[in-house]
């Protein structure tokens, strides 16, 4: 009886595995593009898929607490690719549509960042103002150039890590204050400067002194590496 247990919960395993798979851009974009049929999935916020969104992606708030019924509006028996901006949210959504008894999900690993940065092709933002939270290519470029440390962070307020990180983003701005600056820059308003310096991925710590990239640290990551680095360079 154990056995059969044991063997009943390894094809549940197999099952799940087969239903949720993980694909790299490239991967998926191929994929993509090869399925008869396929649904695209963008589960960003409405505001983040007006910015700019893969071609023909259906827009689901993974977020909105009418996903779980938005979702029954799509075909199960199809397969279904997902994304959001770097990955997090697609993963849990991923996980949601396995659960309601889609049979094929594909869930794309870096998200929008790591598509857009590798040059695939997007539909363009709505055209409107800059953002009011932006800053300018000149603004930045004055920012780096000062003969003392500046660290950047790149956050979204959505990004767990980011909200994690904030803590000692905010402990290291007070403790290195008149010896470096501490700069927090949010992804969603910068979505251009970001792009230009490579960003795919956030949290993202940029470390610039006289205009130079000296550093470059992204992820969870303890204070005493921060401080390391800084010390490094005052």
């Amino acid at each position: 009886m154990k056995k059969l247990v044991s063997l009943f919960a390894l094809l549940l395993v197999a099952s799940a595995g087969y239903a949720q798979t993980k694909l790299e851009v490239a991967q998926f974009s191929q994929q993509l593009g090869s399925t008869s049929g396929a649904q695209l999935l963008d589960v960003r916020t409405p505001a983040e898929y007006t910015q700019g969104h893969l071609p023909q992606a259906i827009n689901m708030d993974f977020r909105n607490e009418a996903f779980a019924k938005e979702i029954n509006n799509l075909d199960k028996t199809k397969p279904i690719y997902v994304y959001c901006l770097s990955g997090g949210r697609s993963a849990a959504a991923a996980q949601k549509l396995v659960e309601q008894g889609f049979k094929e999900v594909y869930d794309m690993q870096g998200g929008y960042l790591k598509w857009s940065a590798a040059g695939n092709t997007v539909t363009a933002a709505t055209a409107g103002t800059t953002p009011k939270d932006a800053i300018s290519e000149e603004a930045f470029a004055k920012l780096i150039s000062s003969n003392k440390p500046v660290l950047i962070d790149f956050y979204a307020p959505w990004c767990a890590p980011c909200k994690q990180m904030m803590p000692s983003i905010k402990k290291l701005t007070k403790e290195y204050e008149g010896k470096a600056t501490i700069e927090t820059i949010n992804y969603d308003q910068n979505k251009a400067l970001a792009r230009q310096l490579g960003v795919d991925e956030i949290p993202v710590f940029l470390l610039y002194k006289n205009g130079k990239l000296l550093w470059r640290g992204m992820g969870l990551m303890p204070e005493k590496e921060f401080r390391q680095v800084l010390e490094a360079n005052l």
